[in-house]
């Protein structure tokens, strides 16, 4: 008996074999991997179309009333939470940077030697004693410039109010700039 090719027992007339070809393999995955593709390039069009937003804690803040620091001191208390050392000497208040300029570690502050001193490279930066325009900068160790200072003000209620957002460099000569200290008799 020979098959008919209207009646439907010829097996090479239907649309889907009893045993796919390895051309059906190989097509099935190639239609399978564009149409993944054009799926995932869609998905990254739509996800651009929505901006990624970065929130950061504010960068200005305040630190509470002048004479709550004792005068000729280096304030350690806002080590932990911003990075800064706020510094009070007898006439002016200066907000130093607690960032090492070399890699970024935080420094700690000495006060039997009297200096900044990095754990993770030894770079040493002057301490109080050095006076209002020395005090941060680097004199050992790998440290490529002196520390930065934040500007300050005098807030309408009477606190310090820092703002990390301004920047103060002493290489560059801007520690006497207005801001660079707050001035404080």
């Amino acid at each position: 008996m020979v098959a008919n090719k209207e009646d439907g027992t010829n097996p090479e007339s239907h649309i889907w074999r009893i045993a796919p070809t390895r051309r059906d393999a190989l097509g099935f995955l190639g239609w399978g991997g564009v149409l993944t593709g054009i799926g995932l390039g869609t998905l990254a069009f739509v996800r651009m179309l929505y901006p990624r937003v970065l929130f950061e804690p504010p960068s200005i803040f305040k630190l509470g009333k002048p004479n709550e620091y004792a005068p000729g001191a280096v304030s350690d208390k806002w080590i932990k939470a911003y990075r800064f050392w706020l510094v009070r000497f007898p006439d002016r208040f200066i907000a130093i940077s607690a960032i090492c300029t070399h890699l970024g570690c935080t420094p700690r502050y000495l006060g039997s030697e009297d200096k900044f001193k990095c754990p993770c490279h030894g770079s040493g930066y002057r301490g109080f004693s050095a006076g209002w325009v020395e005090i941060a900068r680097n004199f050992e160790g790998p440290a490529p410039r002196p520390m930065e200072r934040f500007k300050l003000a005098l807030a309408e209620d009477g606190q310090i109010q820092v703002d990390k957002g301004l920047v103060f460099r002493v290489d560059k000569k801007e520690e006497g700039k207005p801001g660079a200290f707050l001035p404080f008799a």
